[in-house]
């Protein structure tokens, strides 16, 4: 069974950079798709990032564009979410998440992800 485990999130001020990684372990195979969602208190999840394994498409919400960058280290199956100029509006729970079976259009409903990450922490501070 697939194992993912999130790390990275700090409490940051405004302007700042972060890193996040998601360590997978486990039988993942080799197809599927990998992504980092976020939750805010009060909030549902939501979509951030993704990229599918072979690291041929990568995915963003339009809110994070030019800002966060996400990557894949297959050989050692851990996504990372490079995270550039983080306001307050960042603030959340990090999640990594595994579709096993992708879809392109369901990309970005939680509902189509396997396996989930207890999340991270991310706060960014005024």
């Amino acid at each position: 069974q697939v194992q993912l485990v999130e790390s990275g999130g700090e409490l940051v001020q405004a302007g700042a950079s972060l890193r996040l990684s998601c360590a997978a372990s486990g039988r993942v195979g080799s197809d599927g798709l990998m992504a980092w969602f976020r939750q805010a208190p009060g909030k549902e999840h939501e979509f951030v990032a993704g990229i599918t394994w072979d690291r041929t498409n990568t995915f963003y919400a339009d809110s994070v564009k030019g800002r966060f960058t996400v990557s894949l280290d297959n050989p050692r199956t851990t996504m990372y979410l490079q995270m550039n100029s983080l306001n307050f509006e960042d603030t959340a729970v990090y999640y990594c998440a595994l579709d096993s079976s992708p879809s392109t259009w369901g990309y970005r409903s939680p509902s189509q992800y396997d396996y989930w990450g207890k999340g991270t922490q991310v706060t960014v501070s005024s």
